[in-house]
């Protein structure tokens, strides 16, 4: 009988005493916790940091029962050496109805009363220090594992002068932590950003930022190698439902999921992606769907930025997340919509999209963002644009992308008009390319656009307030369709002109090749 799906559990514990499927990272965790003392990890959301600190709590707790089988309970731990366990997660106080400094002074009262502590009266660093103190004294050295230690942040980027009051909080809080070093036996803080190790954890500068460390770098995420060999029980079922082999099937989900690196050496898979899609059985924008963020896209646009494959960065802009100057590149990397592709020899990174899952969901929030409509219906349109193409109905063509620029306002149109042309049409047929074969250039002297069908080629030139003759007069001129001269396929050549006084197409012509 297979093994349970562990989608939304986070606990060790639960994990192991539901008989779940649990990818063995403790060989990993073994070493983190025998190498030092204190560390920060970021990772994105749903990335598998809340289950890396529920499994070393129970590490430190000596529940070795919970490890039977595991790599960590073969003769690798002193399991008669237990520490008491401070697990804060943020995710789950109550900041947003009593506020974040509140929220956390009933944390730790709750804690002092779970251990039998009395705190004294007084402000939430004297108290925090007072635990840990308390605790110590009592029970022996702490193990402090702070999950989400940045949300309070990240749930108010819509709202900076709230997000810049949680943060002075935050300060004060773990300003206790550097004086605090006698009573803790190990420190672990997890989240999605790396923005406040400057601004929060300034005096704690012995903080070892595991991120892009090259030896724990597969600490949370699932390898090629893990998904082949702890998934395999799952995958006959699905390779029926999908009609693949077990190669085809393999590749199509490294297609949809992997992608993710912070070493450039080893590709990860995204947990939460891979769970749900052996228990739902199908292909589908999971991490995506799970709790976007809806300032993302609106930053984006911004910054006038309507396309995010290949951006070229230094190391320091990837840990840069000042709230004061928010900026698109860094928080895009961090919370995990942009990973790292390849370093030059100078040492810039470049940056890409992981997965088809993030693209596609990505390009349809950005259309919706310019389009100013629903993400829902920025599928349908392409969908639309597709029909077309495939029943080589050119009017029908024409009217979808009419279509697409109904909605903005005229005012916001004109006012940014070059920015608006231009992302829609890159955005909607580079997501075109997931229903037919499409090409989109950069404006570099190559084609706009290329759709290839069963049957036919299709080559477009755009052109801005200039006329539909113009646009076939250098698709012509330029030859396009000369680098599909072997394809026996028709070529249909459309020249289009878009109008920014009336925010539409105003003349297309269409010619056979």
């Amino acid at each position: 009988m297979l093994q349970r799906l562990p989608v939304g559990i986070q606990t060790f514990s639960e994990l192991r005493s539901r008989d779940c499927l649990y990818v063995d990272k403790t060989e990993a965790i073994h070493q983190l916790i025998t190498t030092g003392k204190y560390f920060f990890l970021s990772r994105p959301r749903r990335f598998g940091k809340s289950l890396l600190l529920s499994t070393i709590k129970e590490i430190y707790q000596g529940n070795r029962a919970l490890f039977d089988g595991l790599w960590i309970a073969a003769g690798q731990w002193d399991w008669g050496k237990v520490h008491p366990v401070i697990h804060l997660s943020f995710a789950n106080m109550g900041y947003r109805t009593m506020g974040l400094e509140a929220a956390i002074a009933a944390e730790l009262q709750a804690l002092a009363l779970q251990w039998g502590l009395t705190l004294p009266p007084g402000e939430i660093d004297r108290q925090f220090r007072e635990l840990l103190r308390q605790l110590a004294t009592r029970d022996g050295k702490v193990v402090l594992l702070i999950d989400e230690y940045d949300k309070p942040l990240i749930d108010y980027l819509d709202d900076i002068p709230q997000a810049k009051a949680n943060q002075q909080v935050m300060k004060t809080f773990y300003s206790v932590l550097k004086d605090s070093a006698p009573h803790l036996e190990f420190l672990l803080i997890t989240g999605v950003s790396k923005f406040s190790r400057v601004s929060i954890f300034s005096d704690l500068n012995n903080l070892a930022d595991l991120t892009m460390h090259r030896r724990f770098a597969t600490l949370t995420g699932y390898t090629q190698q893990e998904l082949e060999h702890y998934f395999a029980p799952y995958m006959p079922e699905l390779e029926q439902y999908c009609q693949l082999s077990r190669s085809e099937l393999l590749e199509k989900i490294r297609y949809w999921y992997n992608g993710y690196t912070w070493d450039l050496q080893t590709s990860l898979y995204n947990p939460f992606s891979v769970l749900n899609l052996f228990a739902n059985g199908d292909f589908r924008n999971f991490w995506f769907e799970s709790g976007t963020p809806t300032f993302l896209p609106k930053l984006m646009h911004r910054d006038k930025v309507y396309r995010l494959d290949k951006f070229k960065v230094d190391e320091l802009m990837l840990g840069n997340y000042d709230l004061e100057t928010l900026q698109l590149i860094p928080v895009m990397f961090q919370t995990g919509y942009l990973t790292l592709q390849s370093k030059d020899k100078r040492g810039m990174y470049w940056l890409d999209y992981p997965n088809r899952e993030v693209r596609n969901a990505m390009l349809i929030f950005l259309m919706a963002e310019w389009a100013h409509v629903e993400p829902a219906y920025t599928t349908p349109m392409v969908v639309q644009l597709s029909d077309a193409f495939d029943d080589n109905d050119m009017p029908a063509l024409i009217e979808v992308i009419k279509t697409m620029f109904k909605k903005i306002p005229y005012q916001i149109f004109i006012k940014d008009r070059e920015a608006y042309y231009h992302s829609l049409i890159y955005l909607t047929f580079f997501y075109l390319g997931q229903y037919a074969e499409a090409e989109v250039n950069e404006n570099n002297g190559r084609v706009d656009c290329v759709v290839k069908t069963a049957t036919h080629i299709y080559i477009l030139e755009f052109k801005l307030d200039k006329t539909a003759q113009v646009a076939m007069e250098q698709i012509k001129r330029r030859d396009y369709a000369g680098a599909f001269r072997d394809d026996p396929r028709p070529k249909v050549l459309i020249g289009i002109n878009f109008s920014s006084e009336i925010k539409s197409v105003d003349d297309w012509v269409m010619e056979v090749g």
